[in-house]
């Protein structure tokens, strides 16, 4: 039989996560909270739910989505720059109940680097650096990963990507032409979104489950440097960095996830 996976969140990373999942012979139910998105999804041959996460309760057809899988990917933004007084954990403890209610053996939750502070003396982070993130967002994130790590009905893999990107989205385009961009000395912590696809799946596929891994391109070039060089080879208005503060940072270690799944990313920075 097929292995049924739930991926709550199929958006710019969820949808092509899910398609190379069909690809690979499981059966996928994806959510969104979007309807026009609904028929997109079905047209890829996944079953999909329009479902909204709320601190206090779960809106759609819940039950349906998560029935019969495997394994759940989480795969949900905190969405608090939008909307910073939004209680995530608890939306989150939400969807937790539900999938203790349908007795769902794995989860896979995909977590961020932003768990780490950034320093002047740009700490190297391991897979058993303990987070200690002081924003808002990754407060809650640390919250999520260890409520779900601390669950004794499911196994759960946490994943922390670092700065996603692609072709079409790169944060050079959201940099270019800026002034006083902060932290030109950092190292820089990205990862290509069709690496992203091919970690998660080589997870599933290898039933890697209580682990915590950090995931990024194992270069760091400075910021400033980087941006300019990207900038000016795709023929964008450079931005302009400020000289006058110290830099804060870190530099993301992704060695175990590559020793444990004999990784090699396939797209470069």
């Amino acid at each position: 039989m097929k292995k049924q996976v739930s991926i709550m969140g199929c958006g710019w990373l969820g949808f092509p996560l899910a398609t190379a999942l069909i690809g690979e012979g499981y059966n996928i139910k994806g959510s969104t909270t979007s309807k026009e998105k609904l028929q997109t999804l079905t047209k890829a041959s996944i079953d999909s739910f329009l479902i909204r996460l709320d601190s206090k309760g779960i809106y759609g057809n819940y039950t349906d989505f998560l029935s019969g899988s495997d394994i759940v990917i989480i795969n949900i933004p905190p969405g608090l720059r939008k909307n910073p007084s939004k209680n995530h954990v608890a939306e989150i403890r939400q969807l937790i109940a539900a999938i203790e209610e349908q007795n769902i053996p794995n989860v896979l939750y995909v977590s961020s680097t932003s768990v780490f502070k950034d320093e002047m003396h740009f700490p190297v982070i391991g897979h058993r650096t303990l987070p200690n993130g002081i924003s808002n967002s990754a407060k809650q994130l640390i919250e999520i990963e260890n409520m779900l790590q601390d669950n004794p009905f499911f196994n759960t893999t946490i994943v922390r990507f670092g700065g996603l990107f692609d072709a079409q989205r790169h944060p050079a385009k959201y940099l270019s032409g800026k002034q006083n961009v902060l932290n030109p000395e950092a190292p820089i912590n990205l990862i290509h979104k069709e690496d992203c696809i091919e970690i998660l799946s080589t997870l599933i596929k290898n039933n890697a489950w209580n682990l915590i891994l950090n995931a990024v391109y194992p270069k760091h070039p400075m910021k400033k440097d980087y941006y300019l060089a990207y900038c000016k080879a795709h023929r964008l208005d450079l931005p302009k960095f400020d000289l006058s503060k110290t830099s804060t940072g870190k530099i993301i270690d992704s060695s175990k996830l590559e020793q444990l799944l004999s990784y090699k990313y396939k797209q470069g920075l």
